[in-house]
């Protein structure tokens, strides 16, 4: 055992009266809100309507909170449907298992829905969120801390993980340290949303390309910590569900970047111009709406959906 090694809380749940307060639900949800806070913000300093990023969490909170949890539920479903295993637990989120892959694909969709219902296009928006949903994933991840789960291989490193004997997976009950994988995801999201408001920046990268970046970012660091986990997982030609689910995720994000990779004007995106020569004539469309010189967007670190 490692001499130096991080401590697990030794509870993860604390009651008010009859009210549980459970640590893995409430570093969920302050994930959640530093990250609409955030997205509210560069939407706003970006020229964007004021109100629109919570108009469009009251759709993508609720369908990503609902789409991490069936993914979660999809590829571990013999943990819930399994013989000797109560269905019912598919509703026990506090107690774990929610998939980001899940988590990002309805929450998009919930974004994409809010936004067509108010007229603007999502690229300006994803933008805008892309940072701030992975700080909320590096918040949200420590939720996995409490609750003693989310670790790799066994490991005598100084910022090794001690794990209670009653959350160690079987087969490894004469280990007491291991390698965090949460904490390796969480410091990676952090990185990655400093990279997308880097890039953001220098490249005067569109939304909807600054998304893209975003999910190719945090797909590289889900299969590097995939890679060192000892946990259950059913298995594709050697490779864990989720490397595969990264894979391709990099992949698509990879090629969308590379497809819209001109979606610029003047080393700035397609949309600023547009929405600048709408102002010499007037006031112009809301932010990333549409314009006849092409798609509206804000100043230069938001754009409009790219087109090749």
């Amino acid at each position: 055992m490692s001499i130096a090694y991080i401590p697990s809380p030794s509870r993860g749940v604390w009651h008010l009266g009859p009210v549980p307060f459970r640590a893995y639900a409430l570093c969920i949800v302050v994930g959640v809100i530093v990250a609409v806070w955030v997205a509210n913000r560069r939407y706003v300093a970006a020229g964007g309507r004021r109100g629109l990023i919570l108009d469009v969490a009251t759709w993508a909170v609720p369908l990503g909170l609902i789409g991490a949890r069936l993914y979660s539920v999809i590829t571990d479903y013999e943990l819930y449907f399994g013989r000797h295993q109560d269905w019912v637990a598919v509703f026990k989120v506090w107690d774990g298992g929610i998939g980001m892959p899940g988590a990002i694909a309805l929450g998009l969709a919930g974004a994409w829905i809010a936004c067509r219902r108010a007229g603007l296009p999502l690229g300006p928006v994803a933008g805008a969120a892309a940072p701030g949903i992975a700080i909320g994933q590096a918040i949200g991840r420590w939720g996995n801390w409490f609750n003693q789960e989310l670790y790799g291989r066994p490991s005598s490193l100084p910022w090794a993980l001690r794990i209670s004997p009653a959350h160690r997976i079987t087969g490894y009950e004469s280990f007491a340290t291991f390698q965090p994988a949460f904490l390796y995801e969480s410091i990676w999201d952090l990185l990655v949303a400093a990279a997308v408001i880097w890039a953001t920046r220098r490249f005067q990268l569109t939304g909807d390309r600054a998304f893209a970046l975003y999910v190719a970012a945090y797909s590289a660091g889900m299969f590097a910590t995939q890679a060192v986990r000892i946990d259950y997982s059913h298995h594709i030609l050697g490779l864990r569900v989720n490397e595969w689910i990264a894979i391709l995720a990099f992949v698509g994000a990879a090629w969308y970047l590379y497809r819209t990779r001109r979606a610029r004007s003047g080393g700035r995106p397609a949309a600023v111009s547009a929405a600048a020569a709408g102002s010499a004539a007037g006031p112009g469309p809301e932010l990333g709406g549409e314009s006849s010189a092409g798609s509206a967007g804000p100043g230069p670190e938001l754009g409009a959906e790219s087109v090749s």
